[in-house]
């Protein structure tokens, strides 16, 4: 069973940037959708980014819109999370999973509740933002 790997998190003041990588070996290539989200100490998990490569606009939360980019390198099998001007808000413990499914009333949504739905959640990136 596939199981993502979550790196580039740390510790930034606020309006700062970082770029966290989700990889897993043989499995992030065509026609998979990845999501990224997080879980702040005391709430709720929530879904942040979605990117599936077969011709559906990447999902953001509304919180991510306009600061955060997803990406994907298929070579790589690697996808990215670039955050900018970030907030304390956004601090967390970032996690990718596999989204291959309708979720939300699209593919590659966000539907909160069915977390076990998805599959290859890693360990997780640990994001802090200083204010």
């Amino acid at each position: 069973q596939v199981q993502m790997v979550e790196s580039g998190g740390g510790s930034v003041q606020a309006g700062g940037s970082l770029r966290l990588s989700c990889s897993a070996s043989r499995y992030i290539s065509s026609r998979k959708c990845i999501g990224w989200f997080r879980r702040a100490p005391g709430k709720q998990r929530e879904g942040v980014a979605t990117i599936y490569d077969g011709g559906v606009v990447p999902y953001y939360a509304d919180s991510a819109k306009g600061r955060f980019t997803i990406s994907q390198d298929k070579a790589k099998e690697t996808v990215y999370l670039q955050m900018n001007s970030l907030k304390p808000k956004d601090a967390g413990m970032y996690c990718c999973a596999a989204v291959n499914g309708w979720y939300g009333g699209r593919w590659c949504g966000i539907e909160p509740g069915r977390w076990a739905d998805l599959s290859g959640w890693g360990e997780g990136t640990q994001v802090t933002v200083s204010s």
